[in-house]
């Protein structure tokens, strides 16, 4: 299990270490933080590493060792360390996080630290110890499979050596994009509705531009996502190309039902406008905009204002890119949204954890079943949990591959001609 190279990843380190210590249990306590349940703005990497080193000498000082895994939890192992001890140390972290609401819930669990964190006696609990370190493992393994799965597919490598975009390259980017044709890497997506065991219904399309297609025709070399803002500055300038695009196209299906994914600032720009006149009032479907919760954050009485402009000419707006860690944050009704576009994660995959789900299902009835879609569905397994959390509505390749699927059964290709001879 390689994360860099050939190098081990943590998971790995951290269950090969478990399986030595079974000789060893005297003393050994564990500690495993669950900070992949943080607010992503609560997590980066900055977060994480001041993290590691408010415990680093701890630690060290009780003959430990710290793993950091690929979910951003930690988990570290100390001997002789008390059980007060390693409360204060706990207590420490969450100072850290005090603003999040996860180090403010009541403390529950016989270790009181609520859902930050769980301890273990490794003395006396090495057997459940050693099967939370098996799951993460293979949570780990599950997730890097999936991720060469796509590197082969979309011939990226899984770790990413290329530099990130500078501003220089941003603005030579942004003169090609003015001037240049963006059908090659424009995109439709359908979002469809699935009942039971009944073949997919779309009901919308999403309109994008692919990042990754664009990427490898404009500048391979480079990641344009690796830098926030200047990828965040990249998208407004793709969002006024394509609704030009788009504006002038003599398209029908933009005169059905569509989605377009596009930024707040977008939907205040003339471009908006002009894009929204280009289309037929009396032959609309359903428009939705998907919007970031990052975007609707970073200025929220801007979104407030565009949010009841696109609603009063008749789109629905949908929170895009919410994650399971995140939906138990996300107020749709305070926010205002239509729907919530739920991106599936190992956990709805075949062999996802139960208790997690129920965990799930429990925030898309909060948040109302029928509002939810779940994205990023790469198979039958995941479209099944959706189902039985009670989502209807679903996107992803495992979708487009079924109705690929569908549509060369009913349109056969023509028979080909036989020769005949003389």
């Amino acid at each position: 299990m390689a994360r860099e190279g050939n190098r081990p990843s943590q998971e790995y380190l951290l269950l090969d270490y478990v399986q030595r210590l079974d000789r060893h249990r005297d003393g050994r306590r564990g500690v495993h933080v669950h900070l992949s349940r943080l607010k992503p703005q609560n997590r980066r990497e900055h977060h994480i590493r001041i993290a590691i080193n408010t415990i680093e000498e701890f630690v060290s000082a009780y003959e430990g060792q710290i793993f950091l895994l690929g979910n951003n939890d930690i988990i570290f192992v100390t001997k002789g360390a008390t059980l007060p001890q390693l409360d204060e140390a706990v207590m420490r972290l969450k100072y850290l996080f005090s603003e999040d609401p996860l180090t403010m819930t009541d403390p529950d669990g016989e270790d009181g630290h609520g859902r930050f964190a769980t301890l273990y006696n490794i003395e006396g609990q090495y057997h459940r110890f050693q099967e939370l370190c098996e799951r993460v493992f293979e949570e780990e393994r599950q997730r890097q499979k999936r991720l060469q799965k796509m590197a082969e597919q979309t011939g990226d490598m899984v770790e990413d050596a290329r530099k990130p975009l500078s501003p220089q390259q941003l603005a030579k980017l942004e003169e090609f994009l003015e001037r240049s044709d963006l059908s090659s890497v424009f995109r439709r997506q359908a979002v469809c509705a699935v009942a039971q065991k009944s073949p997919p219904k779309p009901i919308f399309n999403e309109l994008f531009i692919s990042i990754i297609d664009l990427a490898r025709t404009v500048l391979p070399e480079v990641n344009l996502a690796a830098n926030r803002w200047l990828f965040q500055h990249l998208t407004q300038t793709l969002d006024r190309r394509v609704l030009k695009m788009l504006a002038r196209a003599d398209d029908s299906s933009l005169h059905s039902s569509f989605s377009i994914n596009v930024n707040v600032g977008t939907l205040l720009a003339p471009e908006f406008l002009d894009f929204d006149n280009s289309l037929r009032m009396g032959g609309r479907g359903t428009l939705v905009v998907e919007l970031q919760l990052i975007d609707i954050l970073s200025d929220y009485q801007a979104y407030v204002f565009a949010r009841d402009f696109v609603r009063e000419k008749g789109y629905r707006v949908c929170l895009d890119g919410v994650s399971a860690d995140l939906i138990p944050f996300v107020d749709r009704q305070r926010l205002g949204v239509d729907l919530i576009k739920l991106n599936a994660s190992p956990v709805f995959d075949a062999g996802g954890d139960q208790e997690r789900r129920e965990d799930i299902a429990a925030q898309v009835e909060r948040c109302g079943r029928g509002r939810v879609i779940l994205a990023r569905c790469d198979n039958e397994a995941m479209v099944r949990t959706g189902q039985q959390m009670g989502i209807s509505m679903f996107q992803g390749r495992y979708l487009d591959g079924v109705l690929q699927q569908l549509s060369r059964t009913r349109n056969p290709p023509p028979p080909k001609r036989a020769r005949g001879g003389r």
